[in-house]
């Protein structure tokens, strides 16, 4: 099949693009967007009522939907139903979809939902899913094994600590992330402060009370970005350590985001759960800053220790902080490379492009020899 795909983006039903509610999709989407379009292919995005597309997407055209958003499945029990609000988003960008499929050679879902992925063997349009997380619930995890069964290469992840999480009949298609390295800004040497840095959706799974209890063991400042989706746990960790410990910066766009980033000395990293990738990460090593992290999901695949940062283990807080004084002396500019090497947004977009060619080719199972060429390893910037 030649380039010059029609494609239907569709984006999560957790808040509306550009407002930082939708975490990892709306950086994963703003990629997509830049650089399938750089590709030549025919993009359309649908998002909740209010969404903006970032700066620079050219002809791509934005669809919205009204509804209330859709409850974030990492704030559920594992055993949780699955829940849909009385005029939902969720039901009506699916709803649009539906509607509208008949325009468009495939659709990709980004969106960690149980009702786009129960529909895909149902659509006349080939529906494939970029996963943005891990295992967080039981519903969750029966739907996509169900999927990678009845509809082989209509799935892919972002690493392969976060695809282990699934059932999976064969080997899984990992496919990174990319990021438009342009944006960040290469910092040779920290502010002259050198404060320490987080950032992230400011909830318990994130683990911000660590990195908070981290820095004040060290007398250090902790820069936090993000947005506050857990008030009482904001109000947990400023009691946790002392006044002044924490500055909180709220939730910058990229330009403000990197420009104060790039003046930290090391960027923490501490989940609680397991991250499917760890965009953060990236985007601090992209700055020069080295990055300290808990070797528990994605952050451990993203951090090489000794190149661009050290990896500790999981929750021990006297071993973070020693990796931190160690992770000072590292060569900032190998953080940098490690990036141009691994992240780009132009090989991501192209590992995009090649999984859904191989889907859509006719007589062929989707994605099965991209399966086995990627399995194993989280994609270089030129594979």
């Amino acid at each position: 099949m030649s380039t010059g795909l029609r494609l239907l983006l569709v984006s999560t039903p957790v808040g509306t693009l550009g407002s930082g509610r939708g975490g990892g999709v709306e950086l994963t989407l703003a990629a997509l967007v830049a650089g399938l379009g750089g590709r030549g292919h025919r993009l359309t995005v649908l998002a909740g009522e209010g969404s903006r597309l970032p700066p620079g997407s050219g002809a791509v055209q934005l669809w919205t939907c009204p509804g209330h958003d859709q409850p974030s499945w990492q704030h559920q029990s594992h055993d949780s139903a699955v829940q849909i609000p009385a005029d939902g988003l969720l039901p009506a960008l699916w709803d649009r979809v539906l509607q509208e499929q008949g325009s468009f050679d495939a659709v990709l879902n980004l969106a960690y939902d149980w009702l786009p992925l129960w529909l895909t063997p149902h659509c006349a349009t080939p529906l494939f899913h970029l996963v943005s997380m891990g295992s967080v619930a039981r519903v969750m995890d029966a739907v996509i094994a169900d999927v990678a069964r009845r509809c082989p290469g209509r799935l892919a992840f972002h690493t392969r600590s976060q695809a282990a999480d699934f059932d999976l009949p064969g080997p899984p298609l990992v496919l990174g992330n990319g990021f438009d390295l342009t944006a960040y800004r290469f910092r040779a040497e920290p502010d002259p402060e050198a404060p320490l840095g987080w950032a992230g959706r400011i909830a318990p799974e994130k683990g911000l009370i660590d990195a908070a209890r981290v820095a004040a063991g060290l007398g250090r400042r902790l820069l936090v970005w993000g947005v506050v989706e857990d008030a009482a746990y904001r109000e947990a960790v400023e009691a946790a350590v002392p006044a002044g410990t924490v500055h909180w910066r709220g939730f910058l766009p990229t330009g403000e985001l990197q420009a104060e980033l790039g003046g930290c000395r090391v960027f923490l990293n501490t989940p609680k759960w397991n991250e499917a990738f760890g965009n953060v990460v990236v985007e601090a090593m992209a700055c020069g800053v080295p990055v300290v992290a808990y070797r528990r999901g994605g952050p451990g695949e993203l951090v090489e220790p000794g190149i661009n940062g050290l990896l500790v283990p999981p929750d021990d807080l006297e071993a973070m902080q020693a990796a931190v004084l160690a992770a000072e002396s590292l060569d900032r500019l190998a953080c940098r490379h490690w990036v141009e090497r691994h992240a780009s947004r132009e090989a991501f977009a192209g590992r995009v492009e090649a999984w859904l060619l191989a889907g859509l080719e006719p007589g062929s199972p989707a994605g099965h020899s991209l399966q086995g060429q990627t399995a194993g390893r989280t994609p270089d910037a030129g594979t």
